[in-house]
């Protein structure tokens, strides 16, 4: 029973992303509750295990996407400076653009705000709030998440060479 119930969850919310996206790839598999944007751009084999994408900003995601559970993406803000109101404007707000390059994985309740664009191969911890931009290859994690660490690029480069991807 369990199983049966999991399959049509992920049929459920894989077809819902197929909808709300503007492009995707296959294979998509979407595993838990997830929301996207209309300026969704999803590259093949996107993996989202509960990932929320909010603002007028676009998303742009690569190929061979991993996200652990809870994920956040947030590409606007209200405009508070030269509002109409304080603390900020009601009517006027500031979009930013987030970008993903391939073979990124996120842990879970990462939150990525707009602005950023995480670097090809990148693994960002669980929990992570990230606020700048990350280079290629890097591991990282925190409040404001910062590189701790890189992959080790040779072995990567020989996955990616033998097309080994999850």
């Amino acid at each position: 029973m369990n199983g049966i119930i999991k399959k049509i969850r992920k049929w459920y919310y894989t077809n819902k992303i197929r909808k709300q996206c503007a492009t995707f790839e296959e294979p998509l598999f979407v595993g838990y509750k997830s929301s996207v944007t209309k300026n969704t751009y999803l590259g093949s084999n996107i993996n989202f295990n509960g990932m929320e994408i909010i603002g007028g900003g676009s998303v742009r995601i690569g190929s061979n996407f991993h996200s652990g559970r809870q994920c956040l993406m947030i590409t606007q803000n209200h405009k508070y400076d030269g509002g109409n109101a304080i603390p900020y404007d009601t009517n006027d707000y500031i979009t930013k653009e987030i970008i993903i390059e391939d073979n990124v994985w996120l842990g879970d309740r990462v939150i990525i705000l707009g602005g950023v664009e995480i670097g090809e191969g990148s693994i960002v911890q669980a929990g992570s709030v990230v606020v700048d931009s990350l280079p290629a290859f890097s591991i990282s994690g925190g409040h404001p998440a910062r590189q701790f660490s890189s992959r080790d690029i040779n072995h990567y480069n020989a996955c990616k060479r033998e097309g080994r991807f999850c």
